[in-house]
């Protein structure tokens, strides 16, 4: 691909956006292009090492935020006709109802899911502690002549660390999972404010 090519896909990607931020962005890549292309690579081997057209838009999309967008979508581009201001009004108990049902059930699940990574961790902190504090009073015991009952204690606060570390991993695993969904979520979300042209 071309640079002339790449910026016309571009071009078309970032259709959404404001003239001057969809400019801006053009100029930028279009720059970048033609340093390297100064340092001695050829013009598709410059393009090719910024990416395809999809990873630029994604990492454009990231950097914009949402607010942004939504006052960029708000600004009607035409006029609505009466007929349509009055069916809005009064469809608005029914569609505005399922609207907010529907917000209040994605909130719902992911506030859920939240709910859910928290308890792990609530469970690992918990199980560190515990391990802290059974070891500790072994050892209290194995010095107070109790001798059998402090190294159980002790074997049980090594099996709590055990399983700490052990769900260590889980959380930590379950939580950068969680934070890569939110992430796409959220591009998701932002690129329906940017209309691609058809």
């Amino acid at each position: 691909m071309n640079k002339q090519e790449f910026l016309a896909d571009l071009r078309k990607g970032l259709s959404g956006l404001p003239a001057t931020e969809t400019e801006e962005r053009l100029n930028f890549y279009s720059e970048i292009i033609d340093d390297r292309i100064e340092e001695g690579l050829l013009e598709e081997e410059a393009v090719a090492e910024i990416g395809t057209v999809d990873q630029v838009l994604s990492q454009i999309i990231a950097e914009i935020p949402l607010p942004k967008l939504l006052k960029e979508r708000a600004k009607s581009k035409t006029a609505l006709k009466v007929w349509e201001i009055i069916l809005l009004i009064l469809g608005s108990p029914i569609w505005l109802s399922l609207m907010i049902a529907v917000l209040a059930v994605i909130l719902a699940v992911y506030i859920a899911i939240w709910s859910a990574i928290f308890a792990l961790w609530s469970v690992e902190v918990s199980l560190a502690a515990s391990s802290f504090g059974i070891t500790v009073a072994g050892s209290v015991f194995i010095f107070a002549s109790n001798k059998l009952t402090g190294i159980a204690m002790i074997g049980c606060g090594f099996f709590c660390a055990g399983l700490s570390i052990f769900l260590f991993f889980g959380c930590k695993g379950a939580t950068a999972a969680l934070l890569l969904l939110t992430k796409k979520i959220a591009l998701w979300i932002k690129s329906l404010f940017i209309k691609k042209e058809t």
